[in-house]
């Protein structure tokens, strides 16, 4: 798709589609819609009637519009006017590419008045419409017939020409197809998704973009003494990997930091001898979405060029079942040296990533972010709308939240107090691999800070809104690639 400014008088504009934003009116208040969306009366005879109140998402369409070079005059409703932010400016272009590509329409113009024409709502137009482009068809046999129906073009139009707009636009745009790029991964089934395969997926993206990339495989782990991972692939056919990608920026950083991005990459997840029911076990392909995430934030940094280092860790491996699997009672050591006492072989996110985690420790991290479908027990507290954040550092986290704001991702930070550690105990290792029933994201992230300590880290647990059963007016159904705009951004906003 196609991604551009315009500045053109709106009567000029040719297009298939040209969409105007109308917001619900206060009570007690008359309608003062934009004149060119109202020019004959129909969109006041519309709001009387109760078929349009500018609730969010809402949609009418004229066709022809007389006056108007464009062929269909979209009005699409923005909520309450003083509530609409740059998340429902990425939501509504998402809305308008999937309501009008299955009407055939191939080109899109959202105008933006003057009080929305900045930076903010362009990039997040930008981003909802390539966002909005996406679906989950890939392998279906029918999928080329269906991609008759993308949009080409989608264009935002303005008042007044900016630079700063163009470059919010490219920004959008850049940080949209890395977050697809996420979600091609995460939608790959297990049987062409292996942990070779996705790292063949990241020497390709680092070859594109210019990055460095070292792949280490199970005897270079083992040398290393990484345990805790390699003992998570031992039910598997497939191979283990640890996939390392590099961002270096032109000049050092002035302030020394040096971000370490680590992704949970199990592409696919049977739960091991603790074996999961078989109901919505087809959706553990899914469960490598922390490790796309990581990749598709590399992508889009690799042209975005922060100025800190950037390097992403990649544990990847398959937890199967075979005759020489992992079992509960089993102990093994980690990198770090800690014992560890696999209690549930279902609980083997965090076993790969305490690995990861020391071995980013041991090459400069200053400060770490880890992200990984880790807990169904995230779903129970913060349901579907909000990752779980937890910390050992609370300015870093401040940090990363206020990224994930302008990012207009969804965090929430859970405690860490030191009682919760206290559910991590084992008689015959260093420290168990879950902590019981209780508080189960809590303890899992408690488990990662044994090997994060005393690096400034944040663990986000995406588990419960990296995937969508259901699709939304601007989102296809499946996986979301959660975490990428997160990531661009504290890596933009760090010096």
């Amino acid at each position: 798709m196609k991604l551009s400014i315009q500045s053109s008088p709106v009567e000029q504009i040719a297009a298939d589609a040209l969409a105007l934003l109308c917001f619900e009116v206060p009570d007690g208040q008359s309608p003062s819609d934009p004149s060119l969306a109202d020019r004959s009366g129909w969109l006041a005879d519309l709001r009387a009637s109760g078929e349009f109140s500018g609730k969010l998402y809402e949609t009418v369409t004229l066709h022809r519009p007389s006056g108007l070079a464009a062929k269909r005059l979209v009005v699409i409703g923005g909520g309450k006017a003083h509530k609409f932010s740059p998340v429902e400016s990425r939501r509504v272009a998402g809305a308008l590419v999937r309501s009008l590509k299955s009407k055939g329409v191939k080109s899109i113009v959202l105008w933006l008045d003057s009080s929305q024409a900045i930076e903010a709502y362009v990039l997040a137009a930008a981003e909802g419409a390539v966002i909005g482009g996406w679906e989950p068809d890939r392998h279906k046999s029918d999928s080329k017939k269906d991609s008759t129906k993308a949009v080409d073009s989608f264009t935002i139009a303005v008042p007044e020409p900016r630079p700063e707009l163009e470059r919010a636009l490219e920004q959008g745009r850049i940080v949209a197809e890395a977050q697809n790029f996420t979600r091609d991964l995460v939608n790959e089934p297990a049987n062409l998704l292996t942990p070779a395969k996705l790292a063949d997926a990241a020497r390709g993206m680092a070859a594109q973009q210019n990055l460095e990339i070292e792949v280490l495989d199970r005897d270079a782990m083992a040398q290393l003494g990484m345990g805790s991972l390699l003992g998570v692939a031992l039910g598997s056919d497939e191979p283990p990997f640890l996939i390392v990608v590099k961002y270096k920026p032109a000049a050092a950083s002035v302030t020394g930091v040096h971000l370490a991005y680590i992704g949970k990459g199990v592409t696919f997840d049977t739960g091991g001898v603790s074996i999961k029911p078989s109901e919505g076990m087809e959706k553990m392909k899914y469960d490598m979405a922390g490790a796309a995430a990581v990749l598709g934030a590399m992508q889009a940094l690799a042209q975005l060029k922060p100025a800190v280092p950037v390097t992403a860790y990649v544990p990847t491996v398959e937890n199967m079942i075979n005759g020489r699997a992992q079992r509960p009672g089993d102990i093994v050591t980690a990198m770090s040296g800690k014992t560890i006492e696999v209690l549930n072989t279902d609980a083997e996110g965090r076993l790969i990533l305490a690995d990861a985690i020391t071995y980013a420790n041991r090459n400069g991290a200053t400060h770490i972010v880890d992200a990984a479908t880790l807990t169904g027990a995230i779903g129970i507290a913060l349901g579907h709308y909000n990752i779980g954040a937890f910390t050992n550092d609370q300015e870093f986290c401040d940090r990363l939240i206020a990224a994930t704001k302008t990012a207009g991702e969804k965090t929430w930070q859970l405690p860490m107090d030191d009682e919760y550690k206290e559910y991590l105990k084992s008689a015959f290792a260093d420290l168990p691999n879950i902590g019981g029933r209780h508080a189960g994201s809590i303890t899992a992230a408690w488990f990662l800070r044994e090997f994060a300590d005393p690096t400034p880290w944040v663990h986000l647990d995406i588990a419960a809104t990296a995937w969508l059963d259901e699709g939304k007016s601007w989102i296809s159904k499946g996986p979301t690639g959660v975490a990428v705009r997160l990531f661009v951004q504290l890596a933009l906003d760090s010096k």
